[in-house]
C-alpha cells in the first residue's frame, strides 16, 4: 500500500528515545538520564523509517487525516528501541550442557578446551552438521531473541576453523540477513580457535592467505556480506602477533575491527585494538588501565558480557571505571553453547547487578551503544526520526520494568515491531 503510513502507536504512558539529538554513542553525563516522553505518539511510514514521535495530541491533529495500516493503543505502556545483542555465536550444533555439570563441579574453561571439549567439540559437530540442520537450529534461536526484544544482532562464525565449514556457516547467517525480520550484522570469527594440528601462526597463515581472499570475492559477487572481523586473542590460543596480523588482513578487505580481547589473561589486546582502529572490543574482564584510557580516548567501545563473567565465575569487566573514564560501553548476550541466554533484558539486569551499571547506563549500553559497536548507530538504537521503526511495546508504566523484573521479559513484552512490522504479538 503506497499511500498512507504503516503504522501508528498511540497514547504512550513513556516513549523511551534513548537519544533526541542525533548521538552515535552515548558516554559520560549523557548516561545519567535518557530521553524520555510521556504521553506521547510514534508514526511509522510504509518504508519502515519513523516519521513522527511527539505529544499524542500533536501527533493525533498532524495526522488527523491519515491512514494507517496498523494503529496500537499504547496507553498505560512503554515504547522502547528494540534492543541490540553486540555479540552472539548464534550458529552451531554439538551444545555442551553436559560440560555445564562439568564446569558446576570446578573445572574451568581453559581444562575443558585443552581436554578437547569447549570450543573443539562444537567444531567437530558443526562440521558434521548439513546447511540446513544449522539453518533451522539458528532461525530457532533468532526467534527466542526476537521475543526478548532483539531487532538487531551481531553473529559470528566461528565454529568451523575450516574454510568449508567457516563458509557453510556464514551462507546460513546470509540466508537469515535475506529472509528473515530481524537485522543482522554477520561476523567472520574463523580465528576463534587455533585448529587442531596447526600453530596459531600457521592458522593465521590460512586465514590470511585463503580464507579472506575468498570472503573478499564471494563479497564483490553479492552472495556473502560479513561486517566485521574477529579474533579470539587469548593466551594459548591467538596470540597479540597472529591476532595483529588477521585483524589488520581483516580491516584491508574493508571489515570492521571488532574482536575477543582481554578475556582471561591481560594481553595488552585493547591497546592493540586502538592501534588498528578497532570499532569494538568484547570481553576485557583482564583490560589494563591504559588499555581503558586509550578506548576512551579512540571512542572504541567496549562491549561487555556479564552471562560470561557469571556463567565462568569469572572476575566481572570494570564497567565502572570504563565508564567513568568515558569509553562507549555495549552489551552483549554472548549467546553460544557455554553462555545459553536469549535475553538481553537478563542481560541487563545481570550487568545492573554485577557490573554495578544504573538502569539508564544498561539500557543505552544495550541500544544506542551496542548499535554503535556494530558501526550502526546512525539508523538503529534510538526512538529518532529517520531511523529504523523497530521497537518494544511492554506492559508496564515504567520502562525500568524490562531490567528490574529478572526474566519478567515473557510475561512484559506485549509487541516486538522490526521496520514498522509487528513480527511478535504476545
Amino acid at each position: 500500500m503506497a499511500d498512507g503510513h504503516r503504522l501508528l502507536l498511540e497514547n504512550a504512558r513513556q516513549v523511551v528515545l534513548v537519544c533526541a539529538r542525533g548521538e552515535r554513542f552515548l558516554a559520560r553525563d549523557a548516561l545519567r538520564s535518557l530521553a524520555v516522553l510521556e504521553g506521547a505518539s510514534l508514526v511509522v511510514g510504509t518504508d519502515g523509517f519513523i516519521k513522527a514521535i511527539g505529544p499524542a495530541d500533536a501527533i493525533q491533529k498532524q495526522f488527523s487525516e491519515e491512514t494507517f495500516q496498523e494503529r496500537i493503543d499504547c496507553s498505560g505502556k512503554c515504547i522502547l528501541p528494540g534492543l541490540v545483542d553486540a555479540h552472539t555465536h548464534p550458529v552451531w550444533a554439538g551444545e555442551r550442557v553436559h560440560e555445564f555439570a562439568m564446569k558446576l563441579a570446578g573445572a574451568t574453561y581453559m581444562d575443558i578446551h585443552q581436554a578437547g571439549g569447549g570450543i573443539n567439540f562444537t567444531v567437530e559437530r558443526t562440521r558434521q552438521a548439513s546447511e540446513e540442520e544449522l539453518f533451522s537450529s539458528f532461525q530457532q534461536r533468532l526467534g527466542c531473541m526476537m521475543r526478548a526484544g532483539t531487532t538487531l544482532v551481531e553473529c559470528k562464525s566461528g565454529y568451523g576453523l575450516s574454510l568449508e565449514t567457516e563458509l557453510k556457516m556464514l551462507r546460513v547467517i546470509e540466508r537469515a540477513r535475506r529472509e528473515l525480520d530481524i537485522s543482522i550484522s554477520a561476523t567472520y570469527c574463523g580465528a576463534h580457535s587455533v585448529p587442531k594440528g596447526k600453530t596459531a601462526t600457521e592458522a593465521a597463515d590460512d586465514i590470511i592467505n585463503n580464507h579472506l581472499p575468498k570472503l573478499k570475492e564471494l563479497g564483490r559477487n553479492g552472495e556473502i556480506h560479513v561486517d566485521n572481523i574477529d579474533v579470539f586473542c587469548e593466551k594459548g590460543v591467538f596470540d597479540l602477533d597472529s591476532t595483529r596480523r588477521i585483524l589488520q588482513s581483516g580491516k584491508d578487505i574493508g571489515l570492521q575491527i571488532n574482536f575477543h580481547g582481554d578475556e582471561l589473561h591481560p594481553m595488552k589486546a585493547a591497546e592493540l585494538g586502538v592501534e588498528l582502529g578497532a570499532q569494538a572490543i568484547s570481553h576485557l574482564e583482564e583490560v589494563s588501565d591504559e588499555g581503558i584510557a586509550a578506548m576512551a580516548a579512540a571512542r572504541c567501545s567496549a562491549v561487555l558480557l556479564p552471562t560470561t563473567a557469571y556463567m565462568l565465575r569469572l572476575k566481572q569487566p570494570r564497567a565502572r571505571k570504563m565508564l567513568d573514564e568515558g569509553v562507549i560501553v555495549a552489551l552483549g548476550s554472548d549467546f553460544n553453547p557455554n553462555a545459553y541466554c536469549f535475553s538481553m533484558p537478563m542481560v541487563m539486569h545481570l550487568a545492573c547487578v554485577n557490573m554495578r551499571m544504573s538502569m539508564p547506563e544498561a539500557l543505552a549500553a544495550a541500544t544506542i551503544n551496542a548499535a554503535y559497536a556494530l558501526g550502526k548507530s546512525h539508523t538503529h538504537g534510538s526512538l529518532e526520526v529517520g531511523k529504523r521503526g523497530d521497537l518494544i511495546i511492554i506492559n508496564s508504566s515504567r520502562w525500568e520494568h524490562l531490567i528490574y523484573q529478572f526474566g519478567g521479559h515473557h510475561e512484559l513484552i506485549d509487541y516486538v515491531i522490526a521496520k514498522g512490522k509487528v513480527i511478535y504479538k504476545k
